[in-house]
C-alpha cells in the first residue's frame, strides 16, 4: 500500500469535526457500551458539541488545555471530543498516578480546566492544594454525591448547554491534543500530536491492517489514556462507524472475560501480561462463547508460546506490534493470516524503518540496531523539552529508543531498549526513579533495578538491594514503600539483597553484570 493512494485530510482539519460529520447518518447507532449504558453516536454529538461550547463559555481558550483524568467510560470520548472541537487541547493522563505526578502534569501544561472522574476527585484536590497552578474549571464526570464548592457536574452542565455551532477552525498540522510519554529521568514528557495524526493511524493501521469496519465491536484492555487504547477505543472505531465497549476498572481475566462473552466484541486488545492472565483463568470460556475474529498485542513483546496458546485455543490469530506514545500507534505489525511468532513483524504501510548502529550507519540483517521510523503520525514535539524534542525527532526519523534486528523475511524482532527503561505490563518504568525512592528508606544504602522474565517470558523488575551496615528491611516491607510514593505499578516485583552492586571504575553500577548473574542464575 502507498501513502500516496491515501486522501491526506484538507489543510483546514478538525479532528472532532471530522468524525461527528462522518457519523451523522447513523446518530442511532450504539458508539459506546460501558459499565453503565449505551452512547449513541447521536448523543455523542451532541455531548461532544455541548462541551465544547461550556468549555468556551467557562473562559477557557483556544489552544489552552484541559487535563483529562478520567477512568473509561462513555464521558471519556464526549471529553476528548468536544475539547477538540472547541479548538482547546484534551491532555489525555494515567489514572494510576499521584498527586504529585497530577502536580507536575497540571504545572507542566498549564491546564486551565479539568475533566475528571468522580472517584478521582480526592487525587486531584491533592495535587491541587500541594501547588499555586490555577485552574479555571473542574469539571465531574458522574459525581455520586453533591459536589465540593468550585467543581460542576458533567451531566449538568452538558443538560445546560447549547451545543457550538461550529467547529474551531483548526489546521491539520496544529497540535489538537497531548499524551504523557515516560523519561528515563522519571519525569513524564507531553507529547503533542495534531489533528492528521490520529487520521493517519487509522487508516494506514486500523483500516489497512485490521480491517476494522462498521460490523466491528472493539473492547480494549488497555486504557483511552495510552496511545495504543485511544486508537483501538476511540479513533479506529469512530472512523468507520463501529461500537467500543468500555471497562472503568481493572481488566482482570474475569471481567474481561465476562465482556467478551456479553457483548461479543469481534476485535479485542491486550497487551502480553493481560493474556497471559487470560490463559491461566481457571474457567476459560469455550472459543464458541466468544465472537472474536482477531486479537492484537501491544507494549511489550508477545512471547510465542502465549500467542500461540491463545490462538489454539480461540481459533483467532493474535497480531503482535510495536507502536510508541510518539508515533501515536502501532507501525511494526504481524498481520491476520500471516503471523511470525516472537516477531513485531513487518512495517506497517507508509511507514519506513530503518535499524542504525552506534554510528548511525545502517546494520546488516541480523544484526541488532536501533530502530528509526519514518512515517505521516510522528509528534510534533515535547513540551517544553528542546533537547529531548531534538534527540527523539530528526527530521523525517523518529528515534524509538528501541533495539531490534531485522530477519531474512523482513520481519523484526525485539532485543530490548536503548537505554534502562523496563516495560512493565506495558508501561514503561524507569529504574532510575525505582532506585531513587529505595534509597530514601533508611536501611537501604544502594540500590539497582533491572527487568527480569518471569515464567511467562514477561518483564517483571528486580532490584538489588545493598542495605546500610547494622541496618534490616524485608522484601514486602520495601516493596510497600515503594508503592506508598510512586505509582503502584512502579513497584518491583523481585527484590534481591546483596552485599555490593558491580560498579565500573568510576563508580557507575554495572546492570549489565546484574542481567548476566540473573541469566546465570
Amino acid at each position: 500500500m502507498n501513502i500516496d493512494n491515501v486522501p491526506a485530510p484538507a489543510e483546514s482539519f478538525n479532528y472532532a469535526q471530522y468524525l461527528i460529520e462522518l457519523n451523522r447518518q447513523r446518530s442511532d447507532k450504539t458508539a459506546y457500551i460501558d459499565d453503565q449504558g449505551m452512547l449513541s453516536y447521536g448523543q455523542l454529538e451532541q455531548g461532544a458539541t455541548r462541551l465544547a461550547a461550556a468549555l468556551l463559555a467557562a473562559g477557557i481558550h483556544r489552544e489552552e488545555r484541559a487535563l483529562l483524568l478520567m477512568h473509561d467510560c462513555n464521558d471519556w470520548p464526549v471529553a476528548f471530543l468536544g475539547a477538540i472541537y472547541a479548538g482547546v487541547l484534551p491532555v489525555a493522563v494515567n489514572t494510576l498516578l499521584t498527586a504529585d505526578d497530577y502536580l507536575y502534569m497540571l504545572q507542566h501544561s498549564r491546564s486551565r480546566a479539568v475533566l475528571v472522574s468522580a472517584a478521582l476527585l480526592p487525587v486531584l484536590q491533592e495535587a491541587m492544594a500541594k501547588g499555586q497552578h490555577q485552574v479555571e474549571t473542574v469539571i465531574v464526570s458522574r459525581p455520586g454525591a453533591e459536589l465540593p464548592a468550585g467543581t460542576e457536574s458533567l451531566e449538568a452542565l452538558l443538560r445546560q448547554t447549547q451545543p457550538l455551532a461550529q467547529a474551531a477552525v483548526t489546521s491539520r498540522d496544529e497540535p489538537a491534543f497531548w499524551l504523557y510519554s515516560s523519561g528515563s529521568t522519571g519525569k513524564p514528557k507531553g507529547t503533542v500530536h495534531s489533528h492528521a495524526n490520529p487520521y493517519w493511524t487509522t487508516e494506514l493501521y486500523g483500516k489497512a491492517v485490521m480491517g476494522i469496519t462498521e460490523q466491528d465491536c472493539c473492547f480494549s484492555a488497555a486504557k483511552l489514556f495510552f496511545a495504543y487504547g485511544l486508537g483501538n477505543a476511540l479513533t479506529f472505531p469512530l472512523s468507520v462507524g463501529a461500537t467500543s465497549v468500555l471497562l472503568g476498572g481493572r481488566p482482570t481475566p474475569d471481567v474481561i472475560y465476562q465482556r467478551l462473552i456479553e457483548h461479543r466484541p469481534t476485535i479485542f486488545f491486550g497487551a502480553p501480561t493481560g493474556y497471559a492472565a487470560m490463559l491461566a483463568f481457571p474457567d476459560l470460556p469455550a472459543p464458541d462463547q466468544l465472537a472474536l475474529r482477531l486479537a492484537v498485542s501491544a507494549g511489550e513483546a508477545l512471547p510465542a508460546d502465549l500467542a500461540q496458546r491463545f490462538t489454539g485455543h480461540f481459533g483467532v490469530d493474535v497480531i503482535d506490534g510495536i507502536g510508541s506514545t510518539e508515533m501515536l500507534h502501532i507501525y511494526l505489525s504481524n498481520r491476520p493470516g500471516n503471523v511470525r511468532y516472537a516477531s513485531s513483524g513487518w512495517p506497517v504501510p507508509g511507514y519506513d524503518i530503518e535499524l542504525r548502529g552506534d554510528d548511525g550507519s545502517p546494520v546488516a540483517d541480523g544484526e541488532i540496531g536501533d530502530l528509526y521510523v519514518r512515517g505521516p503520525s510522528a509528534a510534533i514535539m515535547y513540551w517544553n523539552n528542546r533537547e529531548k524534542s531534538r534527540d527523539t525527532f530528526q527530521g523525517e526519523w523518529t528515534k524509538s529508543g528501541d533495539k531490534y534486528l531485522r530477519n531474512e523475511d523482513g520481519s523484526y524482532t525485539c532485543s530490548g531498549r536503548s537505554d534502562d527503561m523496563l516495560r512493565v505490563s506495558g508501561m514503561y518504568v524507569s529504574p532510575f526513579e525505582v532506585e531513587a525512592t529505595l534509597v530514601e528508606h533508611p536501611a537501604v544504602l544502594e540500590a539497582a533495578v533491572i527487568g527480569k522474565a518471569d515464567a511467562d517470558g514477561l518483564t517483571k523488575s528486580k532490584a538489588f538491594v545493598v542495605l546500610t551496615d547494622g541496618q534490616q528491611a524485608s522484601e514486602e516491607e520495601l516493596k510497600a514503600f515503594v508503592k506508598d510514593r510512586l505509582a503502584p505499578f512502579k513497584y518491583p516485583r523481585f527484590i534481591e539483597f546483596i552485599d555490593e552492586l558491580p560498579k565500573t571504575a568510576t563508580g557507575k553500577i554495572q546492570r549489565f553484570r546484574l542481567r548476566e548473574r540473573e541469566a546465570e542464575a
